[in-house]
């Protein structure tokens, strides 16, 4: 086009685009879609009274990496350095919930992420949790949440109730913005000569963010999520030019 590469960047930079970034996107197949967001939404919104609502997942295979060499430090004009290769001493799993009026997070480690590990967080959720108040589950569609073990135990738990978020919906889980925070926080630059060591800077960090705790806030509505799903899925399924 006779414009030289400086031009196209100060175009690009006096508009604010930037068309080497991608996103992408999935659009749920869950057919109790909307019935699904409008109850996760309305705890988020409209909390019941006298009640406690958690926003509940699991990140796994937390890996115990040391760099081979230590961490440069960022210089003017030079980004932070980091050597490419490491060692690996292992792995951990953490169990999350979010009280999504506090901001505050109860967590536990676990080597594993069965549904009988998440059996046992639901304990220690229950032993947190002031006696006479109800509890509100916010969690995903894994298998160990809806197993037979932890079906037993809701039952012997009455003031416990699972709401699941739909399928293939990650982003209206509260504590997956919080596992961002984590990962950014303490695990992005972390270097951890051991796996006790990775454990213990995990529940230093939460003991941390507890003790300044701020909860996250939602805005959307379910109408206007279910709006903006609905120009997506207009958009999608018209032709290609």
């Amino acid at each position: 086009m006779g414009i030289s590469p400086t031009s196209v960047g100060n175009i690009w930079r006096a508009f604010g685009l930037q068309p080497w970034r991608t996103e992408d996107f999935k659009i749920s197949t869950d057919p109790l879609l909307i019935d699904k967001i409008r109850d996760v939404v309305g705890l988020y919104l409209s909390p019941p009274a006298h009640a406690a609502v958690f926003a509940v997942d699991e990140k796994p295979q937390i890996q115990a990496l040391q760099r081979s060499a230590p961490v440069l430090p960022m210089l003017p004009g030079v980004p932070e350095r980091r050597s490419f290769d490491y060692v690996r001493h292992g792995t951990v799993d953490l169990f999350a919930a979010l009280n999504t009026a506090t901001g505050k997070v109860i967590g536990k480690l676990s080597a594993r992420h069965r549904a009988i590990d998440f059996r046992d967080f639901l304990e220690e959720i229950d032993r947190q949790v002031e006696p006479g108040l109800a509890v509100h589950l916010i969690c995903d569609n894994l298998s160990s949440h809806k197993a037979p073990v932890v079906h037993a135990w809701l039952l012997a738990h009455p003031r416990f109730t699972l709401h699941f978020t739909p399928t293939y919906s990650s982003w209206i889980n509260q504590v997956e913005r919080w596992f961002a925070e984590l990962e950014r926080r303490c695990l992005e630059r972390g270097n951890f000569c051991s796996l006790d060591a990775l454990k213990t800077a995990l529940e230093e960090w939460i003991k941390s963010w507890n003790e300044d705790a701020k909860p996250f806030k939602w805005t959307r509505t379910a109408d206007q999520i279910l709006d903006r799903i609905c120009r997506y899925c207009d958009r999608i399924s018209k032709p290609a030019h």
